[in-house]
This record gives C-alpha cells, sequence and structure tokens, in this order.
C-alpha cells in the first residue's frame, strides 16, 4: 500500500526520528518521535475498534477485543511499518542501526504508530487516517487474525497468572460432555493450584480450552483484576 504524502514534512521527519538519534545529533534541535507515538497509539487503538465494530456486527465485545489485539499487536504493526517502507527511512543512532534496528519489531511498530500521529496531525481530519488504515487492517488475511486471536485468550491467562501467582501455570482438564458421536461436545476447566477460575463448551478440547480462558479473563475483568 502506498504511503500518505504530508504537507508538513518536519511532521514527517519527526515520526521517524528515534531518541538514539536525538541522543547522537544535539545539535540538530530534532524532537524524537515518542510523543506522536502516543498519539498514534490512542488513534490505533480507537480506528481498529471502530472498524470491527463497522465490518463485524455479528461479533461479541470479546471476539473483537481479541481481534483488535491481533491488529495492532507489535507484530503486525511492525508487518505495516516494512508495508509502507518505514523500515527504511527510520532516522536511528549508530548502535541503534548497527543492532539491527531496521528490522527490531518494537522499533517498527513504534515508528508506525509515531507516523499515524504525524499523518492525523498533518491532516487535521481522522478520515483520510480512517481510509488508510482500514485499507492495511483489509490487507491481514482473515485467517492470520483468527489464528492469533484464537490462542490469545489463554496467552493472555497464562500472562496473568504468571504475574499474579506463584508461578504455578494454568492446568486445564477438559472431558467428553455430551453431543452426538459424530459431533462430540467438551467441557473445560481450567484452575490454578486448586482454584477453578474458568470453564467452557466447544467442538474440540481446543474450542473448550480457550472458551474457559476467556470466561477466566471475564470474571477476573469483573472482579477489576485485568
Amino acid at each position: 500500500m502506498k504511503r500518505p504524502e504530508f504537507k508538513n514534512e518536519k511532521l514527517l521527519r519527526q515520526a521517524l526520528t528515534h531518541r538514539s538519534y536525538v541522543s547522537e545529533n544535539p545539535g540538530t534541535r530534532e524532537e524524537d518521535n515518542e510523543r506522536l507515538e502516543f498519539l498514534g497509539d490512542a488513534l490505533l487503538t480507537f480506528l481498529s475498534g471502530e472498524y470491527l465494530y463497522q465490518r463485524h456486527p455479528e461479533m461479541g465485545e470479546d471476539q473483537m477485543t481479541r481481534r483488535r489485539s491481533a491488529l495492532v499487536d507489535e507484530k503486525q504493526l511492525s508487518r505495516f511499518a516494512i508495508e509502507i517502507g518505514l523500515d527504511l527511512k527510520m532516522r536511528l543512532g549508530t548502535g541503534a542501526y548497527r543492532q539491527g534496528g531496521i528490522t527490531n519489531p518494537n522499533l517498527l511498530s513504534s515508528t508506525f504508530e509515531a507516523f499515524i500521529g504525524a499523518y492525523y496531525l498533518d491532516t487535521q481530519n481522522i478520515d483520510p487516517v480512517r481510509e488508510f488504515v482500514n485499507g492495511l487492517f483489509d490487507s491481514v488475511p482473515n485467517s492470520i487474525v483468527e489464528r492469533r486471536s484464537n490462542v490469545d485468550s489463554k496467552n493472555l491467562f497464562q500472562q496473568w497468572v504468571q504475574a499474579n501467582s506463584d508461578n504455578t501455570p494454568p492446568k486445564y482438564v477438559t472431558i467428553q460432555a455430551g453431543g452426538a458421536p459424530h459431533k462430540p461436545e467438551y467441557l473445560a476447566k481450567v484452575y490454578v493450584g486448586e482454584k477453578q477460575y474458568g470453564e467452557g463448551k466447544g467442538s474440540s478440547k481446543k474450542e473448550a480450552e480457550k472458551q474457559a480462558a476467556e470466561d477466566a479473563l471475564a470474571r477476573l475483568k469483573k472482579r477489576g483484576l485485568i
């Protein structure tokens, strides 16, 4: 996809300027892109949510939340950055460049966020920004978003457990709970130690465990723990 043109080249230059470049070139009086990154992150969170809300009226909140995470995570944003050629335009310090900065997913995704923030300020209008990012979202194969969002709930719950327990990993207990021979139904319960955190049903063990993780996350959210 073609990178949009800027009226204010200074804004574009700032979006591409990493703090390592400013540190090594103090006499240039350049600003780094961290404030633009903050703005771009907020815009992408909103626009990805709006995109999913408009495109998928059949989806519930939990599914849209997982899909939004898949659309704007570090890996995907770094791919967008490469797609529009930001990797070759980033202004990095010598050390960051030598350490492979132009292929670093964190630097690429941060630069993309800054680019979006700068584009919004350049246009003073969210409509062209929406058109641009929706085109990028459309380019992501649905199968990739679905696969990444499906595993996200189990990963998110495991991350929460690791941060809030004594390193006891989640344990899933899954049994066949009925259904026809050709279409069984499974019930999964997820435990941390002896405590049950969630349960879910599905047509496969994998789906039931995913639903159990989603149930656990929903319960934690209701209790204000995430």
